[in-house]
């Protein structure tokens, strides 16, 4: 672990020592959505220095996995509005890294396809995410880590989200 990544966990840990006495009632729910707005911010840092916002690697991922989806497709993957995957797409297309084109089967759909300069962000992304990871981790000791993830992953799967463990094999045992 970086001297970095120590750090920020040990600054992390204080910030949840003192949550509001109204929480008591929901405290993982207060938890769980300060470090997911911790998560995003500090995500969002790390993908601006590679020219993306947040979100937009998660439609990359999405591409990268298999190229040349539909924006519907993009949307109901990622779990999101249309108006937001148009907005995104509009943004990556500005920059020359995603292409539209109408869909010669039904001419309702767009299909989003991935350009050239797509392949020079993948491994940056991959970059980003492991920097996100590391710092995401650290102070959890190695044997608990797998735990968050089943809890992680079981918490979303009872709100009816993604990362229930499907993309994973299914969701974990209980």
């Amino acid at each position: 672990m970086t001297a970095r990544a120590t750090s920020v966990a040990s600054s992390s840990a204080q910030a949840f020592d003192s949550p509001p006495t109204t929480a008591a009632e929901g405290l993982l729910s207060y938890l769980l959505l300060r470090a997911a707005k911790a998560h995003k911010s500090h995500a969002s840092v790390l993908l601006r220095q590679i020219g993306l916002y947040p979100g937009q690697e998660l439609l990359l991922m999405q591409l990268w996995h298999r190229d040349g989806q539909t924006q519907a497709e993009l949307g109901r993957a990622l779990q999101l509005d249309p108006s937001t995957v148009t907005r995104m797409v509009t943004r990556l297309e500005k920059q020359g890294i995603v292409s539209r084109a109408a869909s010669p089967s039904d001419r309702r759909a767009v299909i989003i396809s991935l350009m050239p300069p797509s392949e020079v962000l993948q491994p940056e992304v991959r970059r980003v995410w492991a920097e996100l990871e590391e710092v995401t981790i650290a102070g959890i000791p190695l044997q608990l880590r797998h735990h968050l993830m089943e809890g992680l992953a079981l918490v979303s799967a009872a709100l009816g989200g993604a990362g229930s463990g499907a993309e994973f094999g299914g969701p974990p045992p209980h």
